[in-house]
């Protein structure tokens, strides 16, 4: 790996960060050698790694779940530190290219900021926030909708991005207010609490929903998850709601482009944030049993919710039947040798139900070498995972992907990690017929009940590094693999299809334009 000195400075930062010296020269060794292209098999496809549930599938899976639910064993798990700015980019972007905007500005230009800006200004009425941006603006003698009337469009811009107004851009995406109500509106945390108490109540009451945030923002989003959720609370509802940081130990280091270790202008070291995968370790510290993983962004009004509700229990109640199947054939497996009529029925369970390929030589080996096998396949926390049908939507895919050892397994791949100059490659990835909407339940004990080590299932070649700029210099930065790629793929995967209704994101501020985002 080679040599690299810190100073004593360095050292200290180091120490600081709850790292080591020798896992910082690890990061940079993986900026030198870099990491390779998962290599693409073939899309998962329905019967061929995505699995199709029937109406007396829901039916029965819902109410296997809704008893596990019962018992306590259900939590959700939200990454929510993410701030809004990137939903106000094209904002910004018009904001700062004019003293005064208004509909000639707005019009003499096509692209997709200044038509973004339109939108926004035609719509105005039916966001969520309306009422509190023309109040905000009031307290500034600013007068909303006369400004409209007049197509006067900056000082509104003004009080959307900055202090002057909402300062919305400042905020966590979370915080926004997405949906409004008869005499109220709702921000994405309490659609999520709302969320929770339709499917996740224990005997008691009891919802437990943990959100990820960053340190900047934990006090102001403790304060509104505070101050609503009492509005939630009903017919017996309590919420038990947790939040944690990204720890600073997972931050990784920056390099320049000759891959040594970049430094601000105090000539200390620069460390940035690792990405969602180092949420793994928040994920980890749970000790949870059945946990539903789901983005902040992607909520729906309570018109909306039924569908998604159902399948919600549905993937929950899957995901129990799988794992007590599993963890009778575990049991079975540790006691002792694999008769045939046993061989072929957990290595058929295997292939039909987990899709997990099993070795031609394994038939041929002997008994010891099959229970072991068969153990390393299924000793793995698992996770079953919502897919719904490709309609162009950003983000990640199912994929069969190829292994060294001449393998497939099914793993959720993003495009950056798909080698676009290879034209067969390619051709898979515009191939898949669905994508990832973040929407999973996750089995996170063993057979004995016990938690798994769930660092011990990441695949480390699935990092990712981009270019970035500090002080007008350009850096390279390294992140983990993915929450749900890299850093669970090694568990046991299950992909089903879903209704594209459960899934409705907000990426943008006009999203919630959209008419299921509108009452």
């Amino acid at each position: 790996m080679g040599t690299l000195l810190f100073s004593d400075r360095d050292l200290k930062q180091i120490e600081d960060k709850g790292l080591t010296a020798d896992k910082v020269l690890l990061q940079i060794e993986s900026f030198k050698k870099g990491f390779p292209y998962a290599r693409l098999n073939r899309p998962c496809t329905v019967g061929d790694g995505i699995h199709v549930l029937s109406r007396s599938d829901l039916g029965r899976y819902a109410g296997t779940y809704s008893e596990a639910s019962l018992s306590g064993r259900a939590m959700k798990f939200i990454p929510a530190s993410g701030a809004a700015s990137r939903m106000f980019k094209a904002y910004f972007a018009v904001n700062s290219l004019y003293e005064k905007i208004t509909d000639k500005e707005l019009s003499q230009e096509r692209d997709s900021d200044h038509r973004a800006v339109q939108e926004f200004i035609r719509g105005l009425k039916r966001f969520a926030f309306y009422g509190d941006l023309r109040s905000a603006m009031a307290r500034n003698d600013l007068n909303l909708d006369g400004l409209v009337d007049k197509g006067e469009y900056k000082p509104i811009l003004e009080a959307l991005l900055t202090a002057k107004g909402l300062d919305l851009a400042e905020v966590p995406k979370g915080l926004i207010k997405f949906h409004a109500y008869p005499g109220h509106s709702r921000t994405a945390f309490e659609e999520h609490l709302v969320e929770g108490a339709a499917y996740m109540r224990n005997r008691n009451g009891g919802v437990r929903v943990h959100f990820t945030v960053s340190p900047e923002h934990e006090t102001s989003v403790r304060r509104h998850v505070e101050s609503t959720r009492a509005l939630y609370e009903k017919a017996g509802v309590t919420f038990g709601v947790e939040f944690s940081n990204q720890k600073a130990s997972t931050d990784t280091i920056a390099v320049d482009r000759d891959d040594r270790p970049f430094r601000d202008r105090d000539g200390a070291l620069v460390f940035r944030p690792g990405g969602h995968g180092s949420l793994l370790e928040n994920l980890s510290d749970l000790s949870g049993d059945l946990v539903f993983i789901k983005n902040i962004d992607n909520v729906l009004p309570d018109r909306l919710k039924e569908e998604m509700i159902t399948y919600k229990k549905a993937l929950g109640g899957l995901l129990i039947e799988l794992q007590k199947k599993i963890f009778a054939y575990v049991e079975t497996l540790r006691i002792g040798e694999v008769n045939r009529t046993l061989f072929a029925q957990i290595t058929d369970f295997m292939k039909d139900r987990l899709f997990i390929m099993i070795p031609d030589r394994l038939e041929r080996q002997s008994g010891e070498e099959q229970v072991r096998f068969l153990l390393s396949r299924l000793s793995r926390p698992l996770r079953v995972c919502g897919m719904v049908k490709n309609v162009g939507e950003p983000g990640g895919g199912p994929f069969w992907v190829e292994h060294p050892d001449g393998t497939c397994s099914l793993q959720i791949v993003e495009s950056s990690q798909v080698d676009m100059g290879s034209s067969e490659q390619k051709k898979i990835l515009g191939s898949s017929t669905h994508f990832n909407p973040v929407d999973l339940v996750c089995g996170l004990r063993d057979h004995q009940g016990n938690p798994f080590d769930l660092g011990r299932f990441v695949d480390p070649e699935t990092g990712f590094i981009s270019v970035k700029s500090k002080d007008g210099k350009e850096l390279k930065a390294l992140e983990h693999p993915g929450l749900w790629n890299g850093a669970m793929a090694d568990w046991v995967t299950v992909f089903v299809e879903v209704p594209l209704t459960t899934f409705s994101p907000v990426k943008t501020l006009n999203d919630l334009l959209r008419k299921e985002h509108q009452a």
